[in-house]
């Protein structure tokens, strides 16, 4: 099996080689949704390079000895798996394959060093019985090939966070049978991003898709770490029942002083706008729609608008996966258990007048 993979490539079955975020790119991709260009360094890499490097079984030995009710245990454990596979030579077959991958996507963008993003597919994530999801890092703007392959790195270090192996102790997930793989994907530059859902994660009313925005970057959505702009539209008639416009006061951005995202402060002018345009709100439920059409379940999406290109061609979704608290609750119907001719008989006989 190749060592990278280009995301069109990709599809739901791709699972066990590229992780569960990857696989859905991809899948997303062949479906037609706008997805923004990049590869899969896959789970072949991750397992030749602990191979190769000779700490498969540090690993597993380290592991079999942790407390996962012990915070100093799993500190401990981490501390030490972490910097293992951080400090460890990546073989010279894996970064060739990694930086020939960067350089191919950098040729199709038409753009030297294209910024990315460095994620983590691990994979247990994006299952419908799970939430692995940011459980692993993610590093954004990224540029050069050196830089990609540390990042590289540092996400299959991050498989053993004290958070990812206490929640695979907890939930009896193996951790030999955890495997990592890491997406590499043209950064958008987002004027506006966040998440949406095919139902309403309130109270599960599937007749509705809710979407969450804020300025820049989606990761102060996803953070929690602002309070987004909130709407609430109707599938049908695609009009936003619910408009709550919040004060954005920050916005995850590229400084290009400091070479890096941070967290810049938002003017103030702008804090209390609303992020979103209605033609946008629009066109991410007709993708929602879409989407949750194609996986036949609803869905959890993170998606991001592109302040160099034109609507609509700069609606990008960036991730999807199945949604999972209502989904594994029992479906039963909004108005109760009665029949809805029995509804109808009700409504009629309150209007009846009987003479006395």
């Amino acid at each position: 099996m190749p060592y990278v993979l280009d995301l069109r490539e990709l599809d739901k079955h791709s699972l066990p080689v590229v992780g569960g975020k990857n696989a859905s790119l991809g899948e997303m991709i062949k479906a037609g949704i706008r997805v923004p260009p990049g590869f899969a360094v896959t789970t072949d890499a991750y397992i030749r390079f602990i191979d190769k490097a000779g700490i498969r079984d540090t690993l597993f030995q380290v592991l079999s000895d942790v407390n996962a009710g012990d915070v100093a245990s799993l500190d401990g454990a981490s501390g030490t798996l972490q910097r293992r596979i951080a400090e460890t030579p990546l073989p010279s077959e894996i970064r060739d394959a990694i930086e020939e991958g960067y350089d191919r996507l950098c040729r199709e963008c038409g753009v030297p060093e294209t910024p990315v993003a460095v994620r983590s597919s691990a994979t247990a994530e994006d299952l419908p019985t799970a939430s692995f999801a940011g459980q692993q890092d993610t590093y954004l703007w990224i540029q050069g090939g050196a830089r990609v392959t540390h990042h590289v790195q540092r996400c299959w270090a991050s498989l053993f966070t004290s958070r990812a192996i206490a929640y695979r102790i907890r939930n009896q997930f193996p951790h030999e049978k955890v495997y990592i793989s890491v997406g590499v994907q043209k950064m958008v530059n987002a004027k506006a991003a966040g998440v949406m859902f095919t139902l309403n994660p309130t109270d599960g009313d599937a007749s509705k898709v809710v979407i969450e925005a804020s300025w820049g970057l989606g990761e102060t959505v996803v953070s929690g770490s602002v309070n987004p702009d909130r709407f609430v539209v109707d599938k049908v008639i695609l009009e936003a029942g619910v408009k709550n416009i919040s004060a954005k006061h920050i916005e995850c951005v590229f400084d290009p002083k400091q070479g890096k995202v941070i967290n810049a402060e938002v003017d103030p002018k702008r804090q209390c706008v609303c992020c979103l345009e209605d033609q946008e709100i629009k066109e991410l439920v007709k993708i929602a729609k879409y989407i949750e059409r194609h996986y036949g379940k609803p869905m959890d999406i993170e998606w991001a608008i592109d302040s160099d290109m034109a609507f609509p061609e700069n609606v990008f979704i960036v991730q999807a996966r199945p949604e999972t608290v209502w989904s594994r609750k029992k479906t039963q119907s909004v108005i109760g258990a009665k029949s809805g001719y029995q509804l109808l008989m009700e409504q009629a006989m309150k209007r009846i007048k009987i003479p006395q």
